[in-house]
């Protein structure tokens, strides 16, 4: 039987889900999505959807619950601006990366052989670029979108996967400052966005953020072609064939490898409780030759160098990020504006693990927009349990959501008292074997 305590939380996720009914036509829709949030919350090990309707109580027929998904004409826009207007909280460092869904075949929407930072290395996935806001205790995913290669936006492959027109192709960096303004339209506040070199290597990326007035601390590849302090040319003319060492600039690579061992200093930061990190670091203001080749502004940013403790050349793990934070920012606070993207590595693979995020197994474009904004409701609604106080440590995710878990399960026997019948043969027919 379920307590006082399990009923609440169970009236507490019906309040919760309430506050999307604006963004459904009809109830159908609606008894679909809180349905759907029960199979991502249950104890489903796989949650595609034939696994998840097996999980539920009051379960509608398998074609209606694949139907709300794959071909219901709800828009995931309101419903994700719904959510961004509800989370609890609204300040924070926004972190934007890309997550990989490994796929088997060719059929799957956005699918192709490219390179996956999950998996660390080219594979045949899906690619999609999502966005974060950490507040120093507790992430929230504010939005994803999918990347689509060049070779899914032909008029047959179009139809195939059920692609609107209007979806253009975009490169990454281009969907992430579309997540950015969708955050900053709903009143969030951003005082960091980080990301790693893929986004960073980009300079109309980083241009856009400067002209947004948004900080950023974005990972870079060491052939940054820079300048160590102003730039050292008399004229910001272009002129062809000129390179970054014929007008006195250098790689951030090469220049970092050159300074002595004296220049380095160890710094140590911590991820929240987990254990202290420690590496050595260098920051330098430097001018990017970027801007000069392209007729832009001159503008002095942090360069920040991490090299492992105890090296004294350059390694392959060296790390290179670009910050426009102020001249006056310290080495350590740098250090821990660098290391804010493990916030997003934790959900990807929370968000995965507890919720299936990357289970979906649908083929079409608006159905994998569905899945992953309901993905993101359940989400928030686990993250704002956890703000609940509560006696003791704070929960972390796997453990709420095996308490989840465990009331779904009574919810779902006391919805089906056969399964209790079934039960108790399979415990009767065990002590038989046993004697």
């Amino acid at each position: 039987m379920l307590d006082d305590r399990s009923w609440a939380l169970l009236r507490r996720l019906t309040r919760f889900l309430d506050q999307f009914k604006i963004c459904f036509g009809h109830r159908a829709q609606v008894a679909s999505l809180t349905q759907y949030v029960h199979g991502l919350l249950g104890d489903s090990a796989r949650k595609s959807m034939q696994a998840m309707l097996t999980r539920v109580t009051e379960p509608v027929s398998y074609q209606a619950f694949q139907h709300f998904i794959t071909h219901a004409p709800w828009r995931v826009g309101p419903v994700w601006r719904r959510l961004l207007a509800v989370l609890p909280e609204r300040r924070g460092v926004l972190v934007l990366d890309d997550t990989g869904f490994p796929k088997q075949g060719t059929h799957s929407v956005g699918v192709s052989r490219q390179y996956s930072g999950t998996l660390g290395k080219i594979a045949n996935c899906q690619v999609a670029v999502t966005a974060a806001l950490w507040t120093g205790a507790r992430a929230w995913l504010l939005g994803a979108e999918l990347y689509l290669p060049e070779s899914w936006l032909t008029p047959e492959r179009r139809q195939q996967a059920r692609i609107p027109g209007s979806v253009r192709f975009q490169e990454k960096w281009r969907l992430a400052l579309t997540l950015i303004r969708r955050a900053r339209r709903a009143g969030l506040q951003i005082d960091l966005v980080v990301a790693d070199a893929g986004y960073g290597d980009g300079l109309p990326f980083r241009t856009a953020l400067a002209r947004q007035r948004l900080p950023y601390m974005l990972g870079v590849a060491g052939n940054l072609a820079l300048w160590v302090g102003p730039p050292t040319v008399g004229s910001r003319r272009y002129t062809r064939g000129v390179t970054a060492a014929s007008v006195g600039a250098v790689q951030a690579a090469h220049w970092a490898a050159q300074q002595p061992r004296r220049a380095w200093r160890r710094v140590s930061w911590r991820n929240r409780s987990h254990r202290p990190w420690a590496a050595q670091f260098m920051a330098v203001r430097i001018t990017p030759v970027g801007l000069w080749r392209h007729h832009q502004r001159f503008a002095e940013e942090w360069l920040l160098c991490q090299r492992p403790l105890g090296a004294t050349t350059a390694t392959a793990h060296d790390r290179y990020f670009v910050s426009n934070l102020p001249a006056t920012t310290s080495l350590a606070a740098l250090v821990r504006a660098a290391h804010q993207r493990w916030a997003i590595e934790q959900q990807y693979q929370e968000l995965k693990t507890e919720l299936g995020l990357d289970h979906f197994e649908g083929r079409s474009y608006p159905g994998w927009q569905h899945h992953v904004v309901i993905t993101a409701i359940a989400y928030a609604f686990l993250q704002q349990e956890r703000m609940r106080p509560r006696p003791g440590p704070r929960l972390t995710l796997p453990q709420l959501c095996a308490i989840v878990q465990e009331i779904f399960t009574g919810l779902l026997f006391i919805s089906r008292p056969r399964y209790m019948h079934w039960m108790r043969q399979a415990e009767i027919r065990f002590h038989q074997l046993r004697l």
